[in-house]
């Protein structure tokens, strides 16, 4: 499959109330990797198999939470011909100026009915470090932390989401994977812009702009047990896990920055295609399709988030 138009998610700013120790956070307990601070204070970090300048920024500010996540797109006229696009779906686009973000081109951006603001982006100077392509080596630089490797997914929880789901399925061009539904209508969606079985979630509730999770890739299962002592041994806030998912068959573990922003480290999942039919979980198994050892859902999983 050749992928064209947006290819991954590119990076999230999220809002933190200290921003040192949401760095010592990101940087040693989950290894990503200091890249940039910014002139207004802003902080770039990137995990190690990440080629492009950055992918998650952290804004100080009063409260924590959610402030847009950007996807990058494959070539620079995608930007005008997704703009057109978006506009014809009735939304407005505005523009932000190359170097807004150190190291990021033009971006174009706009606000879903859940509150959520997205960008699109195509031009990025490589991250330092950066991978190596040339008899590459497993990794250039010691893996720390959690040993992170990519920033995976974020999911979002606000309301209309099946305007959302519309929009991303006929605008952005991404399949929707799975859904699952309680008895009311649809409770959330899962959306893919690739193979993976999710770059973006959403989740049906009353309040706008709401973030459950930043999540980022492990490899095995045996990391996400390396990331358990990581939690246990820097008492570090845990919500559950390890455990497994039942929607995307993902290997999970949930946690808290300092500052209350859900993260996520998350392991294995399958292999997605077009073709493939969407996956569908009813109300009555929703308690698997969430955790699937447990079969329940805990409280703060559907009422804690920034």
């Amino acid at each position: 499959m050749a992928l064209t138009g947006v290819l991954r998610p590119g990076f999230i700013q999220i809002r933190v109330l200290d921003l040192h120790a949401s760095v010592e956070h990101y940087v040693a307990r989950v290894g990503l990797h200091k890249v940039a601070t910014g002139e207004d204070g802003r902080v770039y970090l990137k995990a190690a198999d990440e080629i492009d300048h950055h992918s998650i920024v952290l804004r100080q500010a009063a409260s924590a939470g959610f402030d847009l996540m950007a996807f990058k797109v494959a070539r620079e006229a995608d930007l005008g011909e997704f703009e057109s696009r978006i506009k014809d779906f009735g939304y407005n686009v505005d523009h932000v100026p190359a170097g807004e973000q150190p190291g990021i081109g033009r971006r174009i951006g706009w606000t879903l009915e859940s509150g959520h603001r997205l960008e699109l982006y195509h031009a990025a100077e490589p991250s330092h470090p950066r991978p190596s392509f040339q008899n590459p080596e497993v990794w250039e630089h010691e893996p720390h932390g959690m040993r992170a490797r990519r920033f995976d997914h974020a999911q979002l929880n606000g309301p209309h989401i099946e305007r959302v789901l519309e929009f991303f399925e006929k605008v952005l061009d991404f399949s929707l994977v799975e859904r699952i539904e309680g008895e009311d209508g649809l409770v959330a969606v899962f959306l893919s812009c690739g193979m993976k079985a999710h770059d973006i979630a959403f989740l049906n509730f009353p309040e706008p702009n709401k973030l459950h999770h930043v999540s980022f890739e492990l490899e095995t299962w045996n990391d996400l047990g390396h990331a358990a002592d990581i939690i246990a041994r820097y008492d570090v806030s845990i919500e559950i896990g390890p455990t497994r998912h039942g929607a995307t068959q993902g290997r999970t573990i949930y946690f808290f920055d300092p500052s209350g922003n859900r993260n996520e480290v998350f392991a294995g999942s399958y292999t997605f295609y077009p073709d493939h039919p969407v996956r569908t979980w009813d109300a009555r198994h929703i308690p698997k399709g969430v955790f699937y050892y447990e079969r329940k859902i805990i409280e703060s999983f559907l009422s804690v988030m920034t």
